[in-house]
Order: C-alpha cells, then structure tokens, then sequence
C-alpha cells in the first residue's frame, strides 16, 4: 500500500501537466487519508476537474475534511462521489461547511457510510446555505427520526435540491412526519427516495398529509416499507388532491386487494399519475380488477388526456395508452 500510495502522490504532484483532465476516477483504490489529503491540496486550485469518483476509497473522516476544505475554494467541480467511504458525523461536519460556501457542486454522494444523526444534522445546516446542490444521495447511513428532522429543516430553505435519497436508513413514522412537514413548505424537490425504511402506515399517513400541499415532487419511492391497506387508504386518498406526482413506487409493501381498491379508486380521478409499482404486495385477481376499473374510468372520463398509464403487480400487467387499455396476466406472457 506503501509503494501505491507513494506512486499516486507522484501523480497528483504533479497533476498540473494534465490541465485537460474533465474527470477522475479512482474507484476502490484505497487511497486513505494520506492520499486524499494530496488530492484537496490539488482541488483547491484545480479548474478542470469536474467529476471526482471516490468510490470505496477509505477516506475516512479526515479525508472527507480534505475534501471539504477543498469545496471552499474549488469552483468547477460539480459531481462528488464519496460512496462507502468510512465517513462518520466528523467527515460530514466537513462536507456540510464546504457545501456552505461552495458555488458549484450540484451532485453528492455520500451513500453507504455511518454519518447517523449527527452528521444529517450538519448536512441539514450546510443544505440551508447551499444554493448549487441538486442530487444528495444518503442511502444506507444510520439515519433515524433525529437526523431526518435537521434534513426536514433545511428544505424548508433550500431552493435547489430537486433529488433526495434516503433509501435504507431508519426514518420509520417518526421521520416521515417530519419529511411530510418539509414537503409542504418545499417548493424545489422533485424525487423523494424512502425506500426500506420502515415507514408503515403511520409514516404512510404522515407524507400523505404532506403531499396534499406538495406541489412539486414527482416521484416518490416507499418500497419496503411495511405500508398496508390502511396506509395505501391515506395514499391513495392524499393523490386525489395531488396535481403533480407521477410515479408511486409502492413495490413489496402489505396492501393486498384492500389496499388495491382504495388505489383503483383513485385511478377514477387522479390525472398525473403515470406510473404505480404494487408488486409483491400479496394482490390478487380482485385486487388487479380493483385497478383495471379505475383505469377503465380514468380513459373514458379523460377524454382531453394523453397518457401512459402503467401498473405492475404480481400476475398482471396492467397498461393504458391514450386507450385502449389491457390487463394482461403474467402467464399469458
């Protein structure tokens, strides 16, 4: 490790006869702190470089401050990937003050790391000032109710992140409350990732509430998350006042035909949706008739609408284009 570090250090000190160079990729080098230091030295004036991939580079707190030091002053990156990194609340302390008094990054990646609620909660703040970033992806990070209620707090101000992924965190109810309150003060998010993050009814009832207001986000991911026929009920009741989702990803959840009915009977009167995922969700023949009636009145009552409208659950495939419409079993196909 030794001689591979020394040889990178050759190369990055030396990184100015390579003025052209637009991206960078170092995926899984195992660069550490050492080697990342280094390479913030050279961000800080480097006006070339535009994509950093730090895939799986152990970095670690101390070269995610490198790197946040760096964010101060560089004015060309844009995209930023510190994916599985071994970066903790420290290193996102350091990326959230130079996302600050950044100008120019617009995607984040920090996903994969153990930030937990400490770290959302710098992020949150730096969110707060940051008027570039637009993709901020914090999948697998030890999230809870705390950290996302910091995140919460900065889309009340932040007016130009469109993407937020918090996949496989631990939100729960809790958390989605908070998210629901920020959704109905953003005006900026348009695609929401919740994914495995134990929301279940409770949580489904609280982001309802929050898209009745909403009037930008999408597309909005709650697979895994343990959402029933009750929570379905609050969804599907929360898009008949919604005008602008239009992809409901509800993949393995617990709605069942129950829960179908209620979407079916929305398809009756929603007109934006355009795509509902409720495979593995234990939905039977009534439960896909349940949703091929709604779209059935959707076509005939839409007359002025050009759509495509698709549902996938677990026998059938369900499809609409500007009719007519089909319900096609799995295996017919």
């Amino acid at each position: 490790m030794r001689n591979v570090c020394q040889r990178f250090n050759s190369i990055v000190d030396s990184y100015h006869r390579y003025q052209t160079l637009s991206t960078l990729n170092l995926w899984g080098f195992r660069i550490q702190e050492v080697v990342a230091k280094h390479l913030g030295n050279v961000l800080e004036h480097n006006t070339t470089l535009i994509i950093l991939n730090l895939w799986g580079c152990e970095i670690g707190d101390h070269g995610a401050q490198y790197l946040g030091d760096a964010l101060q002053h560089n004015i060309t990156l844009t995209t930023l990937n510190l994916y599985h990194n071994a970066i903790g609340d420290v290193g996102a302390q350091h990326l959230a003050y130079g996302l600050q008094h950044n100008t120019n990054l617009t995607t984040l990646n920090i996903c994969r790391n153990s930030i937990g609620d400490v770290g959302a909660q710098h992020l949150g703040c730096g969110l707060q000032h940051n008027r570039t970033l637009t993709a901020l992806d914090l999948q697998e990070n030890h999230i809870g109710a705390v950290g996302t209620q910091h995140l919460s707090d900065a889309l009340h101000y932040n007016t130009t992140l469109t993407i937020l992924d918090l996949g496989s965190n631990r939100i729960e109810h809790v958390g989605a409350k908070h998210l629901a309150d920020g959704l109905r003060h953003n005006t900026a998010l348009t695609k929401l990732d919740l994914e495995s993050n134990h929301i279940g009814d409770v949580g489904a009832q609280n982001l309802a509430n929050g898209l009745r207001r909403n009037t930008t986000l999408t597309i909005l991911d709650l697979s895994e998350s343990q959402i029933g026929k009750s929570g379905a009920q609050y969804l599907a009741d929360a898009l008949q006042h919604n005008t602008t989702l239009t992809t409901l990803n509800l993949y393995y959840n617990l709605i069942e035909d129950g829960g179908a009915r209620y979407l079916g009977n929305t398809l009756r009167h929603n007109t934006t949706l355009t795509t509902l995922d409720v495979g593995m969700n234990k939905i039977g023949d009534i439960g896909a008739h349940y949703l091929a009636d709604g779209l059935r009145y959707n076509t005939s009552e839409q007359h002025q609408r050009f759509y495509d409208i698709i549902i996938t659950i677990d026998k059938w495939s369900i499809k609409t284009t500007n009719p007519p419409m089909t319900l096609i079993k799995s295996t017919d196909i």
